[in-house]
């Protein structure tokens, strides 16, 4: 078995491992502030392989990140062995620009997201997500309908979980006010094979938004930074900073310097 405190040695977890909405709250900042989420090996061609083994490697001894697959699946596992009830979901994301209507959904398993249940709230369910490139900081109540403020600061914002279609969907509070969706969800869980069909398909396919340019973002404590490609994008205290990089030894410098990872 992997050693998870490794694995919490890497995301510099120090706290105490009681399976409580307390814990699975610090876990999941941690996680955000310390693991990049990536396509790298998609663009390089490097196949993805889910087997915990392959991830522990990958994003522990490695010291990489990844997609949701990856993150939210080596996550799940974390959570499991600190004690809480986990489930991984089927989700799809959500283009609202999708015509005609129901094309605005992905296809399913689309993405991995997690519930967790707790042991100090009577088992109520949370949302939890280490995957989803620009989610919430911190896990949301899995109850539909209430608006949720989710972290705090220039990296919090309000959250509400609808219902559309038969699904459950995370929609965020935008800028001007208006709900953006992120995702449409089941409660059904899954395990981790029923994903790899899905997985595959955003390894290979020219549709899929993971082959088309290199992609590299993490979470500060007071915002983002963001590789795409030869740009580079800090936002810090809701101020935006964006800049082109000169070329390839440039883009390899920026990861080292802001994610850590050479690649």
């Amino acid at each position: 078995m992997p050693d998870y405190y490794a694995y919490l040695s890497r995301i510099g977890f120090h706290g105490p491992l009681v399976p409580s909405a307390q814990t699975l709250c610090a876990l999941q900042r941690a996680h955000l502030l310390s693991v990049p989420f990536e396509n790298l090996d998609v663009i390089l061609g490097r196949p993805i392989h889910l087997e915990e083994a392959a991830l522990f490697d990958k994003l522990v001894n490695h010291r990489r990140g990844g997609f949701c697959y990856e993150l939210n699946g080596l996550f799940a596992r974390l959570l499991e062995w600190s004690g809480f009830e986990v489930s991984l979901l089927n989700a799809r994301s959500v283009n609202e620009e999708g015509s005609p209507p129901g094309a605005e959904y992905g296809p399913e398993f689309d993405h991995m997201a997690l519930l967790v249940r707790c042991l100090d709230d009577g088992g109520a369910p949370w949302l939890v997500d280490v995957g989803w490139g620009n989610g919430p900081l911190e896990p949301v109540r899995l109850v539909e309908g209430i608006e949720q403020a989710v972290g705090e600061g220039s990296t919090g914002n309000l959250y509400r979980i609808i219902t559309e279609n038969g699904y459950l969907v995370l929609t965020e509070q935008g800028e001007t006010g208006k709900w953006l969706k992120h995702y449409a969800f089941t409660r059904q869980p899954h395990v981790l094979a029923d994903f790899a069909a899905c997985c595959r398909y955003h390894q290979t396919s020219p549709e899929s938004m993971f082959t088309r340019k290199r992609l590299c973002t993490l979470f500060l404590p007071d915002g983002r930074v963001t590789l795409s490609d030869l740009r580079l994008i800090l936002t810090r205290q809701g101020e935006r900073e964006e800049r082109s990089l000169p070329d390839e030894a440039a883009f390899q410098d920026a990861l080292k310097t802001y994610f850590q990872m050479e690649v």
